[in-house]
C-alpha cells in the first residue's frame, strides 16, 4: 500500500478532535487518580479499622486486574445494577481509578521517606495530626513523588488507547474507524501513532527534567 498524501492530510482533523477527547480522558482521569490515590494512601497509613483494610483490597485488586476487564464491567455490566455512563465519563472514571491504586503506591512510598524525625518532633511539639500531615508529612511526600506521577500521567495518556474497546472516540477508535470506512489503516494509524509521540516524548522529557530539579541535594 503506497501513503496517500492527500488522504492522510484530510484526515487530520478528525484525528486531532480525536487527540482531543484523548487529553480530556488523561486530565480528568489524572485528577481522579492523584486526589482518590492521595487519600486511599493517607487512610491506609493511618490504620483505620475495617477502612484501611478496604482499601488494602481496593489497590490489590485494582492493581491485580486488567484495565480491559475493569472498563468492561462498568460500561457493560454496571448498567444491569442503575449505573449507567456515557463511554466517555465511563473512561475518565475507570482510568482515574484504575490509577489511582498505583499513585496511592506512590503516595504511600513518598510518606515512608518523610524522615521519622519529622514524625517525632510533631509529636514533642503536641501538633495536632491535621497540622502533622498538612504542613509536614504530604508537602515533603508530594514534592519527593512528582516525578513519578508525572510518568504515571504519560502511560495514562498512553494507556487510554484501552477505552477504544468499550467505543470512546478517543484517537486510536477514530484511527480504526478511518480506516475501516476508507478501508485504508496505513495513514491514519501511522498519524495516530505520531501523534502519541508528540505529545508524550516531550511531556517525559519534561518531567525528567522536573525529576532532576525535584531531587534532594546531596
Amino acid at each position: 500500500m503506497i501513503w496517500d498524501w492527500t488522504f492522510a492530510i484530510s484526515i487530520i482533523p478528525d484525528l486531532l478532535r480525536g487527540l482531543w477527547v484523548t487529553v480530556q480522558i488523561t486530565l480528568f482521569g489524572f485528577v481522579i487518580a492523584a486526589v482518590v490515590g492521595l487519600v486511599v494512601a493517607v487512610i491506609r497509613r493511618l490504620r483505620v479499622p475495617v477502612i484501611s483494610r478496604l482499601f488494602d483490597f481496593y489497590v490489590q485488586f485494582i492493581r491485580g486486574t486488567p484495565l480491559l476487564i475493569q472498563a468492561y464491567c462498568v460500561f457493560f455490566i454496571a448498567p444491569s445494577y442503575g449505573l449507567r455512563f456515557s463511554a466517555t465519563l465511563t473512561g475518565v472514571i475507570v482510568i482515574g481509578l484504575n490509577y489511582s491504586a498505583y499513585t496511592a503506591e506512590v503516595y504511600r512510598a513518598g510518606i515512608q521517606d518523610v524522615a521519622r524525625g519529622q514524625w517525632e518532633a510533631s509529636t514533642a511539639l503536641s501538633l495536632p495530626p491535621i497540622t502533622t500531615w498538612s504542613r509536614i508529612v504530604l508537602p515533603q511526600a508530594v514534592r519527593a513523588v512528582v516525578p513519578v506521577l508525572g510518568n504515571y500521567l504519560v502511560q495514562m495518556f498512553k494507556d487510554s488507547a484501552v477505552l477504544s474497546a468499550i467505543t470512546v472516540f478517543e484517537l486510536l477508535n477514530t484511527a480504526q474507524s478511518i480506516g475501516s470506512s476508507n478501508f485504508r489503516y496505513l495513514e491514519p494509524l501511522t498519524i495516530a501513532g505520531v501523534l502519541y509521540l508528540i505529545v508524550s516524548f516531550p511531556a517525559a522529557q519534561l518531567f525528567r527534567t522536573l525529576e532532576r530539579r525535584l531531587a534532594p541535594s546531596r
